[in-house]
Formats: structure tokens, C-alpha cells, sequence
């Protein structure tokens, strides 16, 4: 008799908890980074953009500045939809390479970087808006990679990671760092 009271009591008791608990979120969405085109290209007097549907999410270098360098682009896919990358009308602002530092604005990836001339050359970004079923797609927990040298590096962005800055200082044997952030829903 006991024990009947017992799990009856327990029961109650289980009941009343699962009452009062709130209701459990919905379940997360699934990011995707999917590897998407690359090019390597001479770094002197370079242009270079992401396909369409595509943000950078690494670059390496080898050698001077007449070195090549390798873009990586990736698409981006949540709960199985492809994310829309809506492009900047304009490249960024110029800045001489042996002293730069840029970074997006807001929830923006870079998609592109150009560059002209040798190390002591000007160098710009161009950067895009991410949307996922109508609604800005964010950028989070933005961190910066350690210092690398620039003439035999690769850096490649984390899982649900896009590349939103870069630093650069010094010539072609300078040091360079990247900063990711994490794509993130609500």
C-alpha cells in the first residue's frame, strides 16, 4: 500500500513539473557551408569576385608580391535553402595594403578584393548582405586569427564561419590576420 502511494505521488509530482516547464524552443536551424568556386590569381594587379550565391571564406598566399593567392568561396545553405547574397553596389574604400585593416559593416561577408600594384599597393573589399527567407541572416561571434606571415600563408574560415575582415601590415613578408563570424539565425 506504501508504494502505490508512493508512485502515485511521484507521478503527481512529475505531472505538476511538466506543467509548469515552458514549452521547448524550436529546434535550430541546420547551417551549411558548402566549398564553393576557387581561383588562384597573381597578386599584383588582381581582381577577383565570388560567383553569384557565394561569399570568401578563406585565402592563402605564396611568395611576393608577384606571389599567387587563392580565394575560397562557399554558399551557404540553412535548412537545406540556399542563402541570397545581395552584393554591395560599390568596393569598399582603397587602402594601401602595407597598412590595412578592414572589416564589414554591420551582418556583411566579403565576396570580393582587389588589389594594384606591388606590396606598397592599394588594395579595396567588397562586401555583401546575406538574406535567408526574407530576413537578414547575422554575423556573430566575429574573432580574429593569429598573426601569419603573408608570403606563405592559408587561412580558412571554421564551420559556419564567413571571412568579415582583414589586417594586413608591412611588405609582402608583413603579417596578416583574418577575422570570421559565425552565420547565425534570430
Amino acid at each position: 500500500m506504501y508504494k502505490k502511494a508512493l508512485t502515485v505521488a511521484m507521478a503527481a509530482a512529475a505531472l505538476a513539473t511538466l506543467a509548469s516547464a515552458p514549452a521547448s524552443a524550436a529546434a535550430a536551424p541546420t547551417i551549411e557551408i558548402i566549398p564553393g568556386a576557387s581561383a588562384t590569381l597573381k597578386e599584383s594587379n588582381s581582381v577577383y569576385t565570388c560567383p553569384a550565391g557565394e561569399v570568401l571564406t578563406g585565402r592563402s598566399h605564396r611568395g611576393d608580391e608577384n606571389g599567387w593567392t587563392t580565394y575560397q568561396c562557399s554558399r551557404i545553405r540553412i535548412d537545406g535553402e540556399l542563402v541570397s547574397v545581395q552584393h554591395n553596389a560599390s568596393w569598399g574604400p582603397n587602402q594601401w595594403e602595407n597598412d590595412s585593416y578592414f572589416v564589414t559593416s554591420g551582418d556583411q561577408a566579403f565576396v570580393g578584393r582587389r588589389h594594384f600594384g606591388d606590396e606598397n599597393g592599394l588594395t579595396a573589399y567588397l562586401s555583401a548582405t546575406l538574406y535567408w527567407r526574407g530576413s537578414q541572416v547575422r554575423l556573430t561571434s566575429r574573432n580574429w586569427t593569429q598573426e601569419v606571415r603573408e608570403d606563405n600563408h592559408s587561412s580558412q574560415a571554421g564551420i559556419d564561419q564567413v571571412m568579415t575582415g582583414r589586417w594586413h601590415r608591412g611588405d609582402e613578408n608583413g603579417f596578416t590576420s583574418y577575422e570570421y563570424g559565425t552565420v547565425t539565425v534570430g
